[in-house]
């Protein structure tokens, strides 16, 4: 039996990166995939096959998940496709990295919503049906750098910090209706943002690491698959770091 056998996800943001690395995860464990994408329409159907190659049911939508009324109707929709959601993933989130002295409102205000508000309009939209069905895990994707904070990204900092004080929030909230909310903090994870970096620059991030190496979207995917299935049945409100010891 597959960890996330006829299991339904909600996935955000999984056109690439780790995203995708957890699309890809839970569709291996047999998983049906909702995942959303921002832009390009092509790139989305390509996935929708590539997920579907695992033999279960995969769909891309094309939303905002910092558009409050277009969080909920995604969620609307995917019950009505899918039949309910077993599984949340907030993984949406972008970057507008500069020192706060240069920061301008828009670089924060972006931030902010597409980070953190995403979360809260996804999680409220969800809780219907997981309420329905007395049962759901919610995992939203924080960073190392909502635990200990980063020079140049004051506004991801704290979108990324928020995350765990609302994770721990709707844990203590939802808990009595067997509904789980859990982060996850990555590290330094190797994607396509940071294979276009200087790899002398990256050499020296990995050899600062005890583990003397970048994680990979697997990494995260892999702790994501375990929260997302009856494995960590009795973990929620916690913030789990994929750092490979760089917080230790």
């Amino acid at each position: 039996m597959k960890l996330l056998q006829n299991k339904v996800a909600i996935i955000t943001g999984a056109s690439r990166g780790i995203g995708k690395g957890i699309a890809l995860k839970f569709a291996e464990q047999g998983c049906n995939i909702a995942f959303t994408y921002l832009s390009s329409v092509e790139k989305a159907k390509a996935f929708e096959s590539e997920l579907a190659g695992y033999g279960i049911k995969a769909k891309g939508y094309q939303s905002d998940a910092a558009d409050f009324k277009a969080a909920d109707q995604l969620v609307t929709d995917v019950v009505a496709e899918f039949g309910t959601v077993d599984v949340l993933v907030n993984n949406a989130g972008i970057t507008r990295d500069t020192l706060l002295m240069r920061m301008s409102e828009q670089q924060w205000d972006e931030v902010i919503n597409a980070n953190l508000k995403s979360v809260f309009n996804l999680t409220k939209a969800v809780q219907k049906p997981m309420l329905k069905a007395r049962s759901g895990s919610i995992i939203n994707m924080s960073s190392v750098v909502g635990v200990k904070g980063n020079a140049g990204q004051a506004n991801y900092s704290a979108s990324k910090a928020g995350i765990i004080g609302f994770t721990k929030s709707v844990a203590l909230e939802l808990g009595s209706r067997n509904i789980r909310s859990n982060a996850i903090a990555p590290g330094f994870i190797e994607t396509e943002m940071t294979g276009a970096l200087d790899e002398k620059v990256v050499q020296g991030w990995r050899d600062s690491i005890p583990l003397k190496r970048g994680g990979t979207s697997e990494d995260v995917a892999n702790l994501t698959l375990f929260l997302a299935s009856d494995m960590s049945s009795y973990i929620t409100g916690q913030c789990i770091n994929v750092c490979g010891g760089m917080l230790t």
